[in-house]
């Protein structure tokens, strides 16, 4: 009796070992791009770290604190500006040498890099099944080459201690109800100002607890500054506060707010007032808007996320650095997309909207502003579209995200847009 035949062995896709490897070399890859991207950074030398220390210095020697100034190829003269509050924080790393101080920073924002990336993509990896420790290092390594982390960390600055705090309380304190919800937020805000758009954020979301909590916490470390440096504290309030020439040029390319934008087209003359805080009204209302509706939704992430992009469209002032919120933002499109239902012409269609705004949003922020191009020295008018666009990279995108973020409802497919 003839043997049957034997059926060959059937071809599958699951191939464990070529998949490891392709995840490793995607890794390896990543990793080795880092250094190119990183280059052009080191000329900072961490140079707002060693304003902030010496600056120190100048007031540990019995000096006003806000007399201190040194001076600046871009800028002419670079002042401290920070609150007094941080200024009674950095203090006692003037005592250390300063090559401890610059590690300490370093390994925090390393740190801090680390925690907040896991916080934003865990549930991402829980949601869609994706494999745990490939996808969360890829995630850190793409945090690492976007500018606003190259920058924060070859300069020396002091953002990502600010996105923890905010982010610890707007994502776990305050959803869950905690006692001290509003704590973070509170003392982010008494750190530096741009913090401050987050307790509009909880009024905006009807969170009058933390909202008071929040206000509280920032009013006592601002008195704790003032009991113990009365003088600076009041010449901060009452004047180096609103003269935001101390902080810089405001048409210089990395101030990517819509004052910097406008300043743009009027350099060398500074813009009139009267647009711009139209422009302000404009822009906040409708972002805190849609953050509160978000927030409303159970899409946390979403509402922080826009009160982010708001706050660095408002300020006169907002530097490279300061703007981490693109990165949720891409995070927030990247797991909408994963989570759309592409069986309909109209789910596909969203679908790769979502994916083309999160890579074209992904390669913006990663290229940057000012990393790879000389803006020069001194005040220059935008005098084409081309360069309009170049020089505003950062504020179009934001006016592109406050509209294309996806509020995300929780448990399954029921997502709304910005209608």
């Amino acid at each position: 009796m003839p043997a049957e035949p034997v059926a060959p062995p059937a071809v599958t896709e699951d191939d464990p070992g070529g998949r490891t490897a392709r995840r490793l070399v995607t890794v390896v890859a990543l990793a080795a791009v880092l250094p190119a991207l990183y280059l052009p950074g080191t000329v900072h030398d961490f140079f707002d770290l060693k304003i902030y220390m010496r600056a120190m210095d100048w007031w540990a020697a019995g000096h006003p604190l806000y007399d201190y100034v040194q001076p600046d190829r871009v800028q002419g003269a670079l002042y401290f500006t920070y609150p007094p509050f941080a200024a009674l924080l950095l203090r006692p790393f003037a005592l250390l040498p300063l090559g401890a101080t610059v590690t300490i920073f370093t390994v925090l924002t390393v740190l801090g890099v680390v925690v907040t990336t896991r916080w934003l993509v865990v549930p991402v990896i829980k949601r869609h099944d994706l494999p745990r420790l490939f996808t969360l290092t890829v995630a850190v390594l793409l945090v690492f080459a976007v500018e606003s982390t190259r920058e924060t960390l070859t300069f020396g600055q002091i953002n990502m201690l600010l996105v923890v705090l905010i982010l610890a309380d707007l994502l776990f304190a305050v959803p869950g109800g905690r006692s001290w919800a509003g704590v973070g937020v509170g003392l982010a805000a008494a750190l530096k100002l741009f913090p401050g758009i987050f307790v509009l954020y909880l009024l905006a979301t009807r969170r009058w607890r933390a909202a008071v909590v929040a206000s509280a916490t920032a009013a006592l470390a601002t008195l704790l500054a003032a009991a113990v440096a009365p003088s600076d504290s009041w010449r901060f309030w009452t004047h180096e506060l609103w003269a935001t020439d101390r902080v810089g040029r405001t048409d210089y390319t990395g101030n990517q707010s819509l004052f910097g934008l406008l300043s743009r087209i009027t350099a060398p003359e500074k813009p009139a007032q009267l647009p711009w805080l139209l422009l302000v009204v404009v822009v906040a209302g409708y972002g805190l808007w849609r953050a509160a509706r978000a927030a409303r939704a159970g899409d946390a992430l979403v509402g922080v996320t826009l009160t982010g992009l708001v706050g660095g469209l408002v300020s006169p002032i907002t530097w490279t650095h300061h703007l981490y919120w693109f990165i949720p933002a891409v995070v927030v499109l990247v797991d909408s997309a994963l989570d759309t239902d592409r069986g309909t012409v109209a789910g596909a269609r969203r679908r790769r909207w979502q994916l083309s705004v999160a890579i074209g949003g992904a390669f913006v922020i990663i290229y940057g502003v000012v990393t790879f191009l000389d803006w020069g020295v001194a005040p220059a008018r935008t005098d084409s579209f081309g360069e309009f666009v170049a020089r505003n990279a950062y504020v179009l995108l934001s006016l592109v995200l406050l509209a294309a973020l996806p509020t995300r409802r929780p448990g399954g497919r029921d997502r709304t847009g910005a209608s």
